[in-house]
C-alpha cells in the first residue's frame, strides 16, 4: 500500500509544454539567431532550464535562463492544470496520504508558474532544482524528498511524464507511475503503472 504520492509538475500536474517550448523557440531566434522546430526542442521537457541551455551550446546560461523565464510570461495564458487534479489532491488529503512534488523547476519558477493555480497547499513537501546538486534523471531529488518528508521508498510512488522521471524513480528505489496525459511516447517508458487520467491513481490506491 502506498502512503506517499509524489508528483512531477510540468506535464504531470500542469500543462506547460507550449509555454516552455514556445518561449525557448522565441529566445533562440531573438537572442541567438537560431530557428528550431518545437519537436527538436522537446528534449528539454523534464530537466532544469540551465541544463537544457547547456545542451544547446549556450554559454551565458544564467542570462539566457533569465530571458527564457521572462519570455514565459508571454505564454502564461497557455498553462493550465490537467483536469481531475483538484479532486484527486482533495481525496488524497482526506485519506491522509502524504503528498509533495519533485520538480526540475527552480524555486522561483515554482512560485511563478505553479503556485498561482492554488494546488501548492495540497503538496507540503517540495523539492526544486535549487535543492540538490544533481538533477533528474539522477535519483538525488527523490532521495532528498524521502529525507525531508520521512517517507519510505517502498511505500512511495512517483508520478511523472518523462523518461527522466522514470529513471530518477528507478534509481531511488521508488515505484513509478506514468502520467500518460502529458507523455509524448508512453510506449517507450517501462513504467510499473500507466495512468490514463488522474482518477486512475485513486483506483490504484483503492480510494475510489
Amino acid at each position: 500500500m502506498y502512503t506517499t504520492v509524489i508528483f512531477d509538475i510540468d506535464g504531470t500536474l500542469i500543462n506547460t509544454e507550449q509555454a516552455v517550448l514556445g518561449s525557448l523557440q522565441k529566445l533562440l531566434e531573438k537572442d541567438y539567431n537560431r530557428k528550431m522546430e518545437q519537436q527538436d526542442l522537446a528534449f528539454v521537457l523534464g530537466i532544469p532550464g540551465a541544463v537544457s541551455l547547456g545542451q544547446l551550446g549556450i554559454v551565458d546560461i544564467e542570462h539566457a535562463n533569465k530571458c527564457w523565464n521572462d519570455l514565459m510570461s508571454d505564454y502564461r495564458h497557455t498553462i493550465h492544470v490537467f483536469e481531475g487534479f483538484q479532486q484527486l489532491l482533495t481525496n488524497l488529503r482526506k485519506q491522509s496520504i502524504a503528498t509533495g512534488v519533485v520538480t526540475s523547476k527552480t524555486k522561483k519558477e515554482f512560485q511563478d508558474d505553479f503556485v498561482p493555480f492554488g494546488l501548492a497547499r495540497y503538496l507540503p513537501y517540495v523539492i526544486c532544482a535549487d535543492d540538490t546538486e544533481l538533477h533528474k534523471p539522477h535519483p538525488e531529488p527523490l532521495l532528498r524528498f524521502l529525507e525531508i518528508s520521512g517517507a519510505k521508498a517502498e511505500t512511495a510512488i512517483y508520478i511523472g511524464d518523462t523518461i527522466y522521471d522514470y529513471e530518477c524513480a528507478r534509481d531511488a528505489g521508488v515505484d513509478f507511475g506514468l502520467a500518460s496525459w502529458g507523455c509524448k511516447q508512453p510506449e517507450v517508458i517501462p513504467a510499473k503503472y500507466k495512468f490514463e487520467n488522474p482518477e486512475d491513481i485513486l483506483t490504484l490506491l483503492d480510494l475510489k
